[in-house]
């Protein structure tokens, strides 16, 4: 209940708060009448395209109206999917390699479904079939080939699997791609340039309807998939012996675990660009509240990741108004500390066990 309240207060506060101000009734009379989009002319069955304004608010303004509907909401529904998405991804990965450092970011997988997605939109690539899916299924296909070179390098280096050579596999993967996505936008013009590397840095800005459309199948298929898991992840937190020992089918369940997230992480790449460390520090935090059990965790992440991002995108677009700040931005400046006690923790923790 907290936590969806949470969401609800965050939405409203995204919705409310920039350089135009429009009372709360008026935003929430412009999204029912927008939502639903239909009025009763005296009969339950007879339906106009007309708009409902309801009864107790006098008429919207014309440019009030655009403002909530085409600009606000799908940057605040948008932000919201994609926190949702990266922070239960990040859980799904810490959980699958039991311990709190993995995320989307730091094992190179939003790197991967970041140069999937340059790919298509420097050299307009649509497939046939898929139309505007083309982005976000390419992304997540780079994200999970990258996921699958990660984890290859590990095998090579190390068969413990230790966190630290998978997010330095990560990090070796990352920069290689990073230098190819550096290649492809040198070939383009300034203008390409620009609108790439701005959008590498992440932001939700500038986004429509059609990207929460882009979004929200895989985000719903990629999430379902996660939620359905929760006991495979609670078992494999025990080892791969001891979830097999169980009863736990361990490689059929990594392997849905593994697309699910790579759906998540990829979907949100492709929308919004690279935004680092939600999936890092959300499933920590939620961690620590509320204990282990991917029960709780996975959807509480959903949740708060969610609320968190647009509290980041609106921190983004008013700190320096009427200028704005990409949201990759405030998540990065937020998340690294974190992420470097996390570490350190680790760290002393693994010490203070060896002595």
């Amino acid at each position: 209940m907290l936590s969806g309240g949470f969401v609800l207060c965050t939405t409203l506060l995204g919705l409310l708060v920039s350089s135009v101000t429009i009372p709360v009734p008026t935003i929430l009379n412009i999204t029912v009448v927008n939502t639903f989009n239909i009025i009763a002319d005296n009969t339950i069955n007879h339906i106009v395209t007309t708009p409902i304004y309801l009864d107790w608010l006098n008429d919207v303004p014309r440019n009030e109206e655009m403002i909530i509907w085409n600009i606000r909401l799908p940057r605040v529904l948008l932000a919201l999917c994609v926190g949702a998405s990266l922070a239960l991804a990040g859980a799904a990965f810490q959980g699958l390699l039991r311990n709190p450092l993995a995320d989307p970011y730091t094992i190179g997988v939003s790197s991967g479904a970041a140069l999937g997605a340059v790919f298509v939109l420097f050299f307009q690539v649509t497939i046939v079939g898929l139309g505007s899916y083309t982005l976000p299924v390419v992304a997540i296909i780079s994200g999970f080939i990258t996921l699958g070179v990660v984890f290859g390098l590990v095998r090579l280096s190390s068969r413990s699997m230790a966190i630290e050579t998978i997010i330095l596999a990560g990090i070796i993967v990352s920069a290689f791609i990073g230098s190819i996505i550096s290649l492809i936008i040198s070939l383009g013009d300034r203008d390409s340039m620009t609108q790439i590397i701005y959008w590498l840095y992440g932001s939700v800005g500038m986004r429509g309807w059609s990207h929460v459309q882009l979004m929200i199948p895989f985000m719903l298929f990629g999430s379902f998939i996660l939620l359905i898991h929760y006991r495979e992840l609670n078992a494999l937190a025990l080892g791969e012996e001891a979830a097999d020992h169980i009863g736990v089918n361990v490689k059929r369940a990594k392997i849905y675990i593994l697309i699910g997230a790579s759906l998540l992480t990829g979907a949100a790449v492709a929308v919004s660009g690279s935004i680092g460390f939600v999936g890092l520090v959300i499933p920590h935090l939620v961690r620590i509240v509320t204990g282990p059990n991917h029960r709780h965790v996975l959807p509480l992440s959903m949740l708060v990741g969610g609320a968190f991002l647009i509290l980041a995108d609106l921190v983004a677009r008013t700190i320096i108004a009427p200028k704005e700040l990409p949201i990759g931005v405030i998540t990065a400046l937020i998340g690294a500390p974190v992420f470097a006690a996390l570490l350190v923790r680790e760290r002393v923790g693994r010490g203070k066990g060896i002595d």
